[in-house]
């Protein structure tokens, strides 16, 4: 079993990180320390590592250590069997990674009955037999498998031809139909692509090398003698043992790698766009009305107060009945319950119901009008039908849940987006192809990192939100809630360790995510840890002022000398970010929300034409481009190529999900509804080789453009001040979609 110090100092290289900052990670994960309160309050032991970096060592201590137990396991294996030399030892003690040890494992893995073992059965009384068991040999060969592994990698074409069901039927993976690429060029989504195309029935693919040097290698790494009389039938062997026995072996190797590489990639792609879309700018605690849009079921509209909760709902039927009917009993409702915005989802009968509520809205005195937001649906139809909505609203009808959710989206995305799974908020990358505990985990980590960056206020959380806060999960969180229902509001931090089963770790994990802005201590309600409190306390004796003069007071805090305070215990980092944290207490680090607008004239597909300049909203961000809602139901893609006139390798790079960007259309495609456009406004309108460009690669990519989300969505880049004041403007908020 390897040792810790062995596991830090491996790590440390690896990662190129200080061995004393990885000794101390794995220390307080063995302390049940948790990764968000590790990268907050533990700096000084860390030395300031943030969360990336201690996930990283993380994955790297899991991996190390199911190496390390594997190895153990195989060094026994082997022992057993009375065939581990002092050199095999080495070798498999010296593994550095999980297929090098298997390959060395091979030849002493049990394994069904081969041509080998019977040749030997029969005691080698042929050629044949003799040729059998060289082959297996040579198959069994560590270094052999490792050269050809490599050899592919680097040297492999991946081709792709069409099938039979291609010729009876279209279907998106056309421009995989005669595929030939270099291997490292056949970027992840283009290889995730051909998999589905495979598993669709629509394309053959497989890695292709130069066999013979393949072939000649194997030979020469077997140290076969050209001058003895058995190099024939040994050099025969090898290339039987590679058509037979490697060939297929490795390529499904080199495959495995590659889907775990494009696996990785598409899930790193989706959990950006996750967290983009959980920190979007909350509108905040305002009442709102929301709108499910609907056409023959009529639009179904409730009202939420400040804090979300439901009040009441009506339907309304302006498309399908009396148009005047509606407008009134839109207008008695919107009496009944004043909201500041009205949130509309963006599916059927969307932009039909939102035209509708303006017209209404726009009579409404100026000071008093309610501004009209148009909301992404994605995910409330499967929330609406959930466990968890049926605990909150068991006696409402499923498209009334789901108008619930649609305006608590606007008021905060975090706390309404946790209760869905990520996978069905519409803004991954292939994620229903890569392995699916790998996309679990990671999404579990970015809600993580969200929920307890923003903070939790302990009195309206849910407990779909409280489960992600540091140190608590799932049984925990429905303690508290069920202790807040039995006995009242929290009036302290500290009152959760009243909480039945929630000890003093648990506490110490969670207490500086949670804030109880009711407490009589104003530092319940902020970020600084209860395990700081009597150090701010001494701070405002000395400064001969109450913490709650000292709390929130931006003059007083900057006055506060760090060197006085620094201790053991307490380091400058630490200080730091008491003293911030003082000046603006429980501070949301989501962006102010600002509502979006559209072109009015432009409503569907059919209004689009090449040339025109339109705002939209980034809904997606995949690494072959963006997509933008530019209001018209159907997402359009900005391809990397178009994304900014200076080369992008990465979309990432210049855009995020929920950003508000200019775009120009290039092309529009209604029967296949697709919509391709350019960031680079400066070019001509129908410039030809901009065009051609998008076009082109367009067409190379759209395979994917389907898995992109629950719609296509398209983006498009900003730069320098305009970023930030795009930011700024839009709230970096991926839901809102406002005409003025």
């Amino acid at each position: 079993m390897i040792t810790k110090q062995q596991l830090s100092d491996q790590i440390a290289q690896e990662l190129t990180i200080g061995n004393h900052q990885v000794a101390a990670v794995l220390d307080l994960f063995d302390e049940n320390a948790t990764v968000p309160f590790i990268a907050r309050y533990r700096k000084e032991r860390t030395g300031g590592l943030d969360e990336v970096q201690i996930r990283a060592i993380e994955e790297r201590r899991d991996y190390l250590n199911e190496l390390s137990q594997r190895r153990d396991t195989i060094l026994a294996a082997i022992e057993e069997q009375g065939k581990l030399t002092p050199e095999l030892r080495r070798q498999i003690e010296s593994a550095a990674t999980k297929s090098t040890l298997e390959d060395l494992y091979l030849p002493y893995k049990p394994k069904r009955r081969t041509r080998a073992m019977i040749a030997r059965e029969k005691g080698q009384d042929a050629l044949d037999g003799a040729s059998d068991i060289i082959a297996e040999i040579v198959s069994e060969t560590a270094e052999v498998r490792d050269y050809l592994r490599q050899f592919m990698t680097d040297d492999g074409e991946m081709t792709a031809q069409k099938t039979e069901k291609a010729d009876e039927e279209r279907s998106k993976f056309e421009q995989y139909y005669e595929y030939k690429a270099p291997l490292r060029e056949c970027k992840g989504h283009r290889f995730l692509a051909i998999r589905r195309g495979e598993r669709e029935g629509f394309l053959r693919a497989q890695i292709e090398i130069d066999e013979e040097r393949a072939v000649a290698e194997i030979s020469r790494r077997m140290h076969i003698d050209e001058k003895s009389p058995f190099a024939p039938l040994l050099s025969e062997s090898c290339r039987d043992a590679y058509e037979r026995l490697l060939s297929s072996s490795i390529e499904s190797d080199v495959r495995v790698a590659l889907k775990q590489q494009a696996d990785a990639e598409a899930v790193d792609v989706f959990a950006k766009n996750v967290e983009n879309l959980l920190l979007a700018a909350p509108l905040g605690t305002f009442a709102v009305i929301a709108i499910d849009p609907g056409l023959r079921t009529g639009c179904k509209c409730v009202a939420l107060d400040a804090t979300g909760k439901f009040l009441d709902n009506t339907t309304i039927y302006p498309e399908t009945g009396s148009r005047d009917k509606a407008t009134e009993e839109f207008k008695r409702f919107m009496h009944k319950y004043p909201a500041k915005a009205i949130a509309i989802g963006n599916g059927t009968a969307g932009r039909e119901t939102e035209a509708f509520v303006r017209q209404i809205v726009s009579q409404i005195d100026e000071d008093q009008r309610p501004f009209v937001v148009m909301v992404s649906e994605s995910g409330a139809s499967i929330y609406s039908a959930s466990d968890v909505a049926r605990d909150e609203f068991p006696d409402l009808d499923l498209t009334v849940r789901g108008a619930i959710s649609i305006g608590r989206r606007l008021q905060d995305p975090l706390a309404e987006l946790v209760k869905i799974d990520p996978k069905s908020i519409g803004v991954g990358q292939y994620q229903h192809d890569v392995f699916q505990p790998m996309l679990k985990r990671k999404l579990e980590e970015v809600v993580e990192s969200c929920v307890n960056r923003v903070g939790v206020e302990l009195n309206t959380a849910s407990a779909e939100l409280l489960k992600y806060v540091a140190g608590i999960g799932p049984s925990m969180a429905k303690k508290i809630i069920a202790y807040r229902e039995n006995n009242g509001s929290f009036k302290s931090r500290a009152q959760l360790l009243k909480v039945a089963g929630l000890g003093p770790k648990t506490f110490e994990q969670a207490a500086g995510f949670i804030r109880v802005r009711e407490s009589d201590n104003p530092l319940d309600a902020s970020a600084v840890h209860p395990e700081r409190y009597s150090l701010v306390e001494k701070i405002a004796k000395d400064m001969g002022i109450s913490v709650r003069d000292l709390v929130g007071n931006a003059s007083y805090a900057k006055k506060i000398s760090i060197d006085s305070y620094k201790s053991d215990d307490v380091g400058e980092m630490t200080l730091r970010d008491i003293i911030d944290e003082l000046q603006k207490p429980g501070r949301d680090p989501r962006a102010q929300f600002e509502p979006p607008k559209f072109d009015e004239s432009v409503t569907q597909i059919e209004d689009l034409k090449p040339g025109m300049i339109l705002d939209g909203v980034v809904t997606n961000v995949t690494n072959f481009g963006a997509f933008v809602d530019v209001g018209v139901h159907q997402d359009g893609l900005v391809h990397i190529s178009a994304l900014s006139h200076q080369f992008v390798s990465n979309p990432a790079d210049v855009v995020t999900v929920g950003d508000s960007v200019r775009v120009r259309v290039l092309e529009v495609d209604v029967v296949r509804k697709r919509i391709s456009l350019s960031c680079r406004l400066q070019d001509e309108a129908h410039g030809a080789q901009g065009q051609a460009n998008s076009k082109s690669h367009h067409a190379n990519d759209k395979a994917g453009n389907h898995n992109s989300g629950n719609k296509q969505n398209a983006k498009s880049p900003r730069s320098g001040d305009n970023k930030k004041r795009n930011n700024a403007a839009f709230g970096n908020n991926p839901f809102a979609s406002l005409k003025h």
